[in-house]
């Protein structure tokens, strides 16, 4: 099992650098200025989202993630979809203003931060870049791969790179966290603290991985420490709207649209856009490259983010998810759009 886990690191290895590639290609300037004569207009945008939002409104499949319990509370029926360009314009439809749990689109964005502190191969080196084509919240994952931590978008990959954030202590590790993640929305971003207490009271299978990864030295701060730190990442409350602007800051070459504020220097916004891609659905992040073809970052929440390198971004929220534990209606919804639109990164526009 151990030789298979090598040797899917380095088909895994090919592949990231494969899109990475293919990142850099759309958001180098000769070939965004390309793309941004094919740019859709203003009334293409509003309808797209708005049939994206209509054709999916009634879809029942799925339901509300019950293994946090809070979240098994929200009403199933929300969705909102939104598309945010890069120059920062908004088109959205349905429950665009309703805050909801982050949870994992939280992660692309925190890992960004690391990014900046310590650049992208401390992400590489420290944690890894490989999709482990297991569950989100996999422990197995640990044991097979001689690296152990093996990617930033699971759940034993984020919170190292929870404790890989540059901090004296955990106050300010927390703080920094929270900063990074309302500068890329450009608005404040609260802790929902019932959702934070909800999730810490049940959180044995993330300590179990804390733990373990503090045991083969793939974890760089103290393990409760860093546990807490980031249940209160994913606790962190957010619209539609504003995680719109989250990936539309990637969409713009890591400056927000809004605030003009760079927070992710432009040559590293390739190599996570290629994570995104590779990992941002978990064990269904072939299928959606096959599908949408567009990087992503889901969340238990509901919520989904894909980015158009050099263009926009597109979130939508609800929460009733698949197996996989991904929104039903959100990843719908922008499949849609990314089809209308031919928006994939392998179509070649």
């Amino acid at each position: 099992m151990v030789n298979d886990g090598k040797r899917l690191h380095s088909l895994g290895a090919m592949f990231v650098g494969v899109f990475a590639m293919v990142a850099i290609n759309l958001t180098g300037c000769a070939t965004a200025d390309a793309r941004d004569t094919s740019m859709p207009s203003v009334v293409e945008l509003q309808r797209v989202v708005d049939e994206a939002h209509a054709k999916f409104k009634d879809l029942k499949d799925g339901k509300n993630a019950d293994y946090i319990p809070i979240l098994a509370t929200v009403p199933s029926e929300l969705f909102g979809v939104v598309i945010v360009t890069k120059d920062g314009r908004i088109y959205e439809a349905g429950d665009t203003d309703y805050m909801f749990a982050i949870e994992s689109t939280s992660k692309p964005f925190n890992a960004a931060l690391v990014m900046k502190e310590q650049g992208a191969q401390a992400i590489k080196d420290k944690i890894g870049v490989e999709p482990t084509g297991l569950p989100f919240n996999s422990k197995l994952a640990l044991e097979i791969y001689d690296a152990r931590s093996v990617n930033p978008l699971v759940n034993a990959g984020a919170i190292a790179q929870v404790s890989m954030v540059q901090a004296d202590n955990e106050d300010e590790r927390w703080q920094k966290v929270q900063q990074n993640l309302s500068a890329f929305a450009g608005e404040d971003l609260p802790l929902m603290d019932e959702v934070y207490q909800s999730e810490y009271k049940t959180s044995w299978s993330n300590r179990a991985i804390a733990n373990l990864l503090y045991n083969y030295e793939r974890l760089y701060a103290e393990p409760e420490e860093s546990m807490r730190v980031y249940t209160k990442m994913c606790s962190v409350g957010v619209t539609t709207k504003q995680l719109g602007v989250m990936g539309a800051t990637l969409a713009n070459g890591g400056v927000n649209p809004l605030t003009g504020k760079r927070l992710l220097p432009e040559e590293d916004v390739p190599e996570l856009l290629a994570i995104m891609l590779t990992a941002g659905f978990y064990d269904e992040s072939g299928e959606w490259s096959f599908s949408a073809g567009l990087p992503a970052k889901t969340g238990v929440g509901g919520g989904i983010v894909a980015v158009v390198p050099g263009e926009m971004a597109i979130a939508a929220f609800s929460p009733r998810l698949n197996e996989a534990g991904n929104s039903v209606r959100a990843l719908n919804a922008i499949n849609y759009i990314s089809d209308e639109l031919n928006l994939s990164i392998f179509d070649g526009r």
